[in-house]
């Protein structure tokens, strides 16, 4: 699997983008079946042909993705939508009006075309459009639908730089387009279309509520709390997210006796040896003074800036190479929802 993974500068985003030559030849390589990894509003995808078996093959096998789990298509405009799936429910006209592009993927059933790979032998598939003017110009001149999971190996921190991608698959893809940091930091949300009330089966970008002032009603899959059944969509089984060192999520009634729960057991852990990492916010980084690394991920009164910053801070501890991290917890609604159910994916499901 060891190739030479062309890097593209595109960083200063402006009109036109489709005509750049960076963008030509990455999406020349596309129509190769080539992999391409490319920003996104959330993180950076890994890119491969949609509609070719062998081509979502090479995307599991470079991640070391397990078969079973589903990709999602990404389009730049309706008319691609129209050749993927049989059925646009009502509630999927309204999500796409609202939300589209932009951070929301939506579960179709699917036409014969599409890669049977690509959606794990499902009758379903997963689309979306990205609100990244990088991502848009590179589908546009591809001229493809493009399965994109997250361009990172399977089960580590999602990338949201270029330098990410690299540290994963330098030599394992055929390219990186370099557009800067992404912006939301989690993945889309994902919500399945196809029965009468709208099923979110991963949290993401846009939340439960967003959705239920469009639909009225909006329904949560125990799928997602369950790694028995067969995914639906990216991101309900396995660990995911995960950082190397051992990850405990620590839990209060309040901040104070979470920051405290948190000091009594990065301090057993040093006792017994071992380097600890902390998960912080601005708001509590001081009450943690002892040998530790502690990394803040943003503010707890502002939660979109920590999902802007945590799959960074989980690979800045990779590279401070401690054996443990205690991470702070956050409420759940809103966006506090994907924030959630990516630590408990991170951490393979351990409390304190």
């Amino acid at each position: 699997m060891n190739q030479q993974t062309k890097y593209w500068n595109v960083d200063n985003i402006v009109d036109g983008l489709e005509d750049y030559p960076q963008i030509q030849e990455a999406a020349e390589l596309l129509r190769r079946n080539e992999l391409i990894a490319f920003p996104t509003e959330t993180v950076y995808g890994l890119g491969g042909n949609g509609m070719e078996d062998k081509t979502v093959e090479k995307i599991y096998t470079a991640k070391g993705r397990p078969s079973d789990n589903p990709l999602i298509l990404h389009i730049a405009d309706r008319m691609q939508l129209d050749e993927l799936v049989s059925e646009v429910p009502p509630l999927g006209e309204a999500l796409m009006e609202a939300f589209w592009p932009g951070p929301l993927t939506l579960v179709f059933p699917k036409k014969s075309g599409v890669a049977m790979r690509a959606s794990a032998g499902l009758d379903t598939v997963a689309i979306r459009m990205p609100d990244h003017p990088l991502a848009l110009a590179l589908i546009q001149a591809a001229r493809l639908p493009i399965a994109a999971p997250s361009a990172n190996l399977s089960g580590r921190p999602s990338p949201t730089t270029a330098q990410h991608v690299l540290e994963d698959l330098d030599g394992r893809i055929a390219g990186v387009l370099d557009g800067g940091p992404t912006g939301i930091g989690v993945e889309s949300t994902v919500v399945d279309i196809t029965g009468d009330v709208p099923m979110i089966l991963r949290p993401g970008g846009i939340t439960a509520e967003q959705i239920a002032e469009i639909t009225g009603e909006v329904a949560i899959d125990p799928g997602i709390l369950s790694e028995e059944a067969a995914p639906k969509s990216p991101g309900m089984k396995y660990r995911h997210y995960a950082p190397q060192g051992q990850m405990w999520l620590v839990c209060g009634d309040t901040i104070e006796e979470m920051t405290k729960s948190i000091c009594n057991a990065a301090r057993r852990a040093i006792e017994e040896g071992k380097k600890v990492g902390i998960l912080a916010t601005k708001e509590t980084f001081r009450e943690y003074d002892g040998d530790y690394t502690v990394i803040t991920c943003g503010e707890r009164r502002d939660l979109i800036s920590v999902a802007r910053r945590l799959y960074d801070v989980l690979r800045q501890f990779d590279q401070e190479s401690v054996d443990v991290i205690f991470a702070e917890t956050f409420p759940e609604g809103g966006v506090g929802t994907a924030i959630m159910n990516r630590l408990t994916k991170a951490a393979g499901g351990h409390y304190l």
